[in-house]
């Protein structure tokens, strides 16, 4: 019931937010659009801990934060690269071991890699990642693991 409740304030929050006019008749048409979608997912069974991820929602902040930071850096990181020219780059696949508690931190981990300018998730499997980046100082920073590091303090 949780699961239902939160993504009720989830789906409201966001239809608020894209609503510019507040009318009766609008706020109405959106809640019952809003139950609709809470009915199907309902009958469906698709609200569970790993659809919702509730227990996350505080660590997750400051994660993003920080991946933001990381995706910034590798911006530019990247555009200078560009202006250097071809024999900047020495792409590089490597492939990193996974010990992870859940497959969602497998995911977040794979997302935020290729999320991360310079670096692309190439395959997952249950125990390991395979990984392309541009050169191998990213490489060795995936490797490094404060990636990793950030995401198990999620899991926590």
């Amino acid at each position: 019931m949780r699961y239902t409740f939160s993504l009720f304030l989830l789906l409201l929050a966001f239809w608020a937010s894209n609503s510019e006019i507040h009318t009766g008749l609008l706020f109405f048409l959106g809640f019952v659009s809003i139950m609709l979608v809470l009915l199907i997912t309902r009958r469906m069974r698709l609200l569970d801990r790993e659809s919702l991820p509730l227990h996350l929602f505080s660590r997750i902040v400051p994660f993003y934060a920080w991946l933001l930071k990381e995706i910034v850096y590798s911006s530019f990181y990247v555009l200078k690269l560009i202006f250097r020219g071809e024999k900047a780059l020495s792409p590089t696949i490597i492939t990193i071991p996974l010990d992870f508690k859940d497959d969602l931190s497998k995911v977040i981990f794979a997302n935020s890699i290729t999320l991360t300018p310079g670096t692309l998730s190439l395959h997952l499997d249950r125990d390991s990642i395979q990984v392309h980046a541009l050169t191998r100082e990213l490489a060795e920073a995936l490797l490094n693991g404060e990636m990793a590091k950030r995401i198990k303090e999620l899991e926590s």
